[in-house]
């Protein structure tokens, strides 16, 4: 898990880790911004320090072949297939938290989903 909100492209042409612009790259930056900017643990950029120490997301967003490459990813497939504008929301640290921490998660998020849907 991290936290961070991830945009296409999440695969480029050779397979590394490295910047995939998709043509759409300013409005999927606005939207992962929209985002990433009501959760302050999120937009400070490292969220994961003990887990992740070097991992360092700029304003909580990154491009998704920056951080990874993900070849055949649903998201890139639903972007270029569907011209549906998908992000994904990696919601914390912990990929399996406890069920007793959902309300800490909800509260993290609940105005950052508000923002997000308002981008429509």
């Amino acid at each position: 898990g991290s936290l961070v909100v991830n945009y296409p492209f999440d695969d480029d042409e050779q397979g590394i880790a490295v910047y995939s612009k998709s043509p759409d790259d300013a409005v999927f930056q606005k939207l992962a911004l929209a985002y990433s900017k009501e959760n302050a643990q999120m937009y400070q950029g490292s969220p994961c320090k003990d887990m992740y120490p070097t991992e360092y997301f700029p304003h909580g967003i990154t491009n998704g072949a920056q951080w990874y490459n993900v070849p055949g990813g649903m998201q890139d497939w639903n972007y270029l297939h569907t011209n549906c504008f998908e992000v994904t929301i990696e919601l914390g640290c912990v990929k399996y938290p406890k069920a007793e921490e959902l309300p800490k998660y909800w509260a993290q998020n609940r105005r950052s989903l508000l923002q997000f849907m308002k981008q429509v």
